[in-house]
């Protein structure tokens, strides 16, 4: 049976469907208007988001989108939250969110690592009392989620990625030989450094022989050493491509290399993909 990837937008408002168990992975891909949050519904119901979004005065909108998406898919609690890195437009809107649904389990990379006042003060005085409600893990690279029906894979973390290839994957990769790094971020003209992009916690998600990939703000430097000179990821169906779809990631060695059928960039949709 040949795999079938539906891609389909998402209204502001969404009709809920029951909560009974389904034959499809989906992947709502929510509108936060220049920030992340990427909510995964397995066939159990099982329900991963990454990324809250905007905070300060678009927190509210942001948790209205996501929350409509979670109405849509008929849930009643976030399984995890994967919280890809500490920039106010992954993690702005989650204090908002988590006073509207329940949140088991919160999943980070590890402490900010770029000074921001915002997000320190949230670290200091908002997250303790979240995750002290649920549970909270600091992944790294090769770590999983335990979902039923999907295998969810962090392939990189903290600065580090995956070492050993994924099954299937680990041929050398061709586009690894014109690889040219970027001295500065060729979209802010300023000097590279140790960033909390640099920090991401990138997902990969296998549901039957479709995979889903997503890296968050990984950069360009970073992506070879994921890739090169082997492709420890091999091939993906859906890609949501990184930093929002800038020239400073989203390097030929990795994205020539995985050959995604969907690549995704902009937000307001649902995948559906049916195990294969």
């Amino acid at each position: 049976m040949m795999k079938r990837v539906l891609l389909v937008l998402l209204a502001a408002v969404c009709v809920a469907r029951p909560a009974a168990q389904s034959k499809t992975l989906d992947i709502y891909v929510v509108d936060v208007e220049g920030g992340n949050a990427t909510l995964f519904v397995t066939p159990s119901r099982e329900a991963v988001l990454i990324d809250t979004g905007n905070g300060g005065p678009a927190a509210s909108r942001d948790a209205d989108r996501i929350m409509a998406a979670i109405k849509d898919a008929a849930l009643t609690r976030i399984d995890a939250l994967v919280t890809s890195h500490w920039h106010g437009d992954h993690m702005g809107a989650m204090a908002e969110l988590a006073g509207r649904i329940p949140i088991r389990h919160y999943v980070d990379h590890g402490g900010n690592v770029q000074p921001a006042a915002a997000v320190d003060l949230f670290l200091q005085k908002v997250y303790p009392d979240l995750v002290a409600k649920a549970k909270r893990t600091s992944a790294k690279a090769g770590d999983t989620l335990p979902l039923k029906d999907v295998e969810w894979r962090f392939v990189t973390s903290a600065r580090e990625t995956i070492m050993k290839p994924l099954p299937g994957a680990g041929r050398p990769n061709p586009h690894c030989a014109g690889f040219v790094p970027h001295t500065v971020n060729p979209v802010s003209g300023q000097p590279l450094g140790n960033t909390e992009d640099e920090h991401s916690l990138g997902s990969h998600v296998t549901f039957g022989k479709f995979r889903a990939l997503y890296l968050a703000d990984f950069p360009w430097n970073k992506e070879f050493d994921l890739m090169c000179p082997n492709n420890r990821l091999g091939s993906v169906e859906f890609l949501l491509v990184s930093r929002h779809g800038q020239h400073s990631s989203n390097s030929e060695a990795l994205v020539h290399a995985l050959r995604p059928r969907v690549g995704r960039f902009m937000a307001g949709a649902r995948v559906a993909a049916e195990r294969s």
